[in-house]
């Protein structure tokens, strides 16, 4: 009981002894005699257990106020290549669908859609279009699936990297279209295969285009 401080026992009976100290002193008597747990039970008696505190579930927690509002924008006369990574066709080619739905509602009728083996060569294939300067936009459209190893984040982070500095050195949009799934189901589920669920691609369609105006608007 070192360091503990002693109230006065002058008036405290054998029978009344545990109630004339506080409870920290009587559990560290406790911890130094047999009957822990007789004294503790003794401590804690009358002493009510705290209630967990109901709470309402947090609002940001809802997907409601998730996602993208999608105005409507004129994309007349504005050149737009779709790059698409040919690995995990089925879910990349809905995606690619998607976007040129967007791009049509937006009268984008110029359209380019190339195709490269995977999204790792999707920066690669963005850059030899943008030195081109024959397009006002790209989108880039992959679909990475989490597997056993680490090949998933190598190559997201390598893919993520890559289409930022390109967006950074030649101030043109490059859409970052890539989804990064954990499993096949969500993948079906972001780009619309089979008709169900969200499709990214038709996100992406647009967004290239409102960046496009951007770019226009302040660069020429």
């Amino acid at each position: 009981i070192k360091g503990a401080c002693l109230p006065s026992l002058r008036w405290c009976t054998r029978s009344t002894f545990f109630t004339c100290l506080p409870q920290p002193t009587i559990l560290l008597l406790a911890r130094r005699r047999a009957g822990y747990s007789l004294v503790r039970a003794m401590a804690e008696a009358g002493c009510p257990q705290k209630r967990k505190l109901e709470n309402a579930p947090n609002p940001d927690g809802a997907k409601t106020i998730r996602g993208l509002d999608l105005p409507a924008f004129d994309g007349k006369g504005l050149k737009i290549a779709i790059i698409s990574a040919r690995w995990n066709s089925i879910v990349c080619g809905s995606l690619v669908d998607g976007c040129k739905e967007a791009l049509a509602t937006c009268n984008v009728t110029d359209v380019t859609v190339e195709y490269v083996a995977g999204s790792y060569e999707l920066p690669f294939a963005a850059q030899v279009l943008l030195e081109s300067k024959k397009f006002d936009g790209i989108v880039c459209i992959g679909c990475l699936i989490k597997g056993g190893t680490m090949h998933f984040e190598y190559i997201s982070e390598a893919v993520t990297q890559g289409i930022m500095n390109l967006n950074l050195k030649y101030t043109t949009p490059v859409i970052y279209g890539v989804l990064g799934c954990f499993t096949e189901e969500q993948a079906k589920e972001r780009s619309g295969v089979d008709g169900a669920g969200h499709n990214s691609g038709k996100d992406w369609g647009t967004t290239v285009v409102e960046s496009a105006l951007l770019r226009k608007k302040y660069l020429g």
